[in-house]
């Protein structure tokens, strides 16, 4: 596994990521030929030092020196122009990319089954949509190109070095193996710990997220100094990650410094005997080399440092692949969109587990006519809900059949099947958003008048415009701004709005106070007027009125019927619940 972790390039990774730069190719080729042209410009610069040195300076020819200026001057401003339009499109190739792969991230990640969400922490897709993408865009903007820029510049002047003066460039070559194999060692070594970077982030991300979001439970519950040691536990991780790659750093760049300093000293003292006797070495060459031996390990050090940066991107880059190579996608092959359904729903033999060989539904048969009022009653996780995600396709079942309209819902595309299904939860989710746009999620087809005319329908829109602000109200987080009743009746008013031909009111009214409850029952009896209505509750009290009431324990139907027929038979399972809820002695 380390062997792996230690990879200094997966080109698998590499070659999924140049997928998204093939649209911008034109991009890519500049940059490239960008690179070439600045290594070449920078070695240049050092070669017309030593013709000025030994050709100008030296013979004292100021006329041809000020030419040999003018070359230098204009080598380096052609550098600085190249430098700059390298750098500006490099980081614009790398900001591109990052756009289309956190919009494909992001297209596949809501498209997943729930199940993968319950599977998966929140915080750490977020650190993937956010960190990890952001992170790819160095690869581009200071890992690749830079690299590349580099291995030219070296082999030029290596080229260079070789023309001018063997001798002199075996002294420099005999420190390189030095180099190379801490460079190399180095690359290893970061990799490994950048894995454990990547690591420590994404735990640290999703404790802070989670803790957030509970935030009221670890207080409730006196938890501050429990999760404050955890935070620091986990938050020392992260530090000691960070720290073993400073560790590295620490050794490395020091080595590449001696050896560069162990190179220009051979230099001096190998040259300036040879100069000092009169060989064939000249000065303008010592000054070449200098400045070239800089040049050669000046790269293998930012080599080494950008390699940290592309390895940190291809870490990055191998979490996100790993997402977008997940095949936990509801199968959306269905063709049926219809603008209108009757809304029989026909459930026969279904079987469904979360885990598997844990079956939470044994083979369910129910029949609802269209238009009729079904409550489903249960103790907690008699499998109620179940059914319900099933019907939406949330999740896929086992075994069995779903038919909408003597359709399976397999048959229908995903929108067209989820248009028709209306669902109000008893756990609302409200977006950090003004409540007309929670109310509307920004379909631009739901007209402002359609909005003040539910609302007055269900009886909300009074309690709407007494808020600052009216429908454009924010809520803020999970409409923490508003009460759980508030929350609900908003939720209500955005699936009557959306007049689905079926209605699913999923322990709707089991949070909140009375007041709402009779403005939901309300506004109920008119949305599930001709409509099929599946109504899941605890509290019976609310389900007298249903044309079948469907019993359900342990992932079975027990009993069907009336309120009446039900209470009837007092052996039964509808009956000791009424009797617990009705009967039970008050303390």
């Amino acid at each position: 596994m380390n062997k792996e972790k230690g990879k200094i390039f997966d080109l698998k990774i590499f070659s999924e990521l140049m997928h998204y730069v093939k649209p911008y190719k034109g991009i890519y080729y500049f940059v490239m030929g960008a690179a070439i042209l600045l290594s070449i410009f920078s070695t240049l610069s050092p070669y017309l030092l030593k013709v000025a040195v030994d050709d100008y300076i030296r013979p004292k020819d100021y006329d041809g020196m000020l030419l040999i200026i003018c070359l230098m001057l204009t080598t380096l401003l052609l550098e600085v122009v190249f430098q700059f339009l390298f750098v500006y499109f490099a980081n614009g190739l790398g900001q591109n990319v990052i756009r289309d792969l956190r919009t494909t991230l992001y297209k596949k990640i809501i498209g997943f089954r729930m199940s993968y969400f319950d599977k998966s922490a929140i915080g750490r897709l977020v650190t993937r949509a956010v960190n990890d993408v952001e992170t790819i865009a160095s690869i581009f903007s200071q890992g690749l190109f830079m690299i590349i820029a580099d291995f030219l510049k070296m082999g030029l002047v290596i080229v260079v070095m070789l023309v001018v003066n063997w001798k002199l460039s075996l002294i420099v070559f005999s420190i390189l193996p030095l180099i190379l194999y801490a460079t190399r060692l180095f690359q290893k070594s970061m990799k490994i710990a950048f894995e454990e970077v990547r690591l420590q982030v994404a735990n640290l991300n999703s404790f802070v997220q989670e803790r957030i979001s509970g935030m009221q439970i670890v207080q409730l519950f006196h938890r501050e100094k429990i999760e404050y040691q955890n935070f620091k536990i986990i938050n020392e991780k992260h530090k000691k990650a960070w720290l073993k790659t400073v560790w590295f750093n620490s050794i490395f760049f020091p080595v590449a410094e001696i050896s560069s300093s162990l190179t220009i000293g051979l230099l001096v003292w190998f040259g300036g005997l040879n100069v000092a006797a009169g060989g064939a070495i000249s000065l303008g060459q010592i000054f070449l080399f200098i400045q070239m031996s800089q040049m050669l390990f000046r790269p293998l050090r930012n080599i080494a440092d950008k390699f940290n940066t592309l390895q940190m991107g291809m870490v990055a880059a191998d979490r996100i692949f790993k997402i977008l190579r997940t095949e936990s996608q509801i199968k959306d092959l269905g063709t049926l969109n219809p603008d209108k359904i009757d809304g029989r729903i026909s459930i026969k033999n279904l079987t469904f587990s979360y885990i598997t060989g844990e079956k939470v539904l044994h083979g369910i048969n129910l029949e609802i006519k269209p238009g009729e009022k079904i409550a489903v009653v249960g103790a907690t996780g008699a499998g109620k809900s179940t059914i319900i995600n099933l019907l939406s396709r949330f999740y896929e079942f086992d075994q069995g059949l779903i038919l909408l309209d003597k359709n399976s819902i397999k048959d229908f595309s995903l929108k067209g099947l989820r248009k028709h299904i209306g669902i109000v939860l008893q756990d609302v989710f409200l977006f950090a958003d003004t409540i007309y746009n929670n109310i509307t999620l920004y379909d631009t087809e739901i007209e402002e008048e359609d909005v003040y005319y539910a609302a007055k329908e269900i009886g909300v829109h009074d309690f709407i415009l007494s808020l600052p602000g009216g429908y454009q109200y924010n809520v803020k987080e999970r409409g923490v701004m508003l009460s759980s009743g508030q929350r609900q009746l908003i939720s209500f008013l955005r699936v009557y709005l959306s007049n689905p031909s079926i209605l699913i009111l999923d322990e709707a009214t089991s949070s909140i106070d009375s007041y709402a409850e009779e403005m939901i029952k309300s506004a109920t009896r008119k949305i599930t007027k001709g409509k099929t209505s599946i109504l899941i509750a605890h509290r019976l009290s609310t389900i007298k009125n249903a044309d079948r009431i469907v019993v359900m324990e342990k992932g079975k139907i027990v009993e069907i019927g009336s309120h009446k027929e039900l209470l009837a038979n007092e052996g039964g399972h509808y009956s000791q619940l009424h009797k617990i809820q009705f009967l039970a002695p008050v303390i």
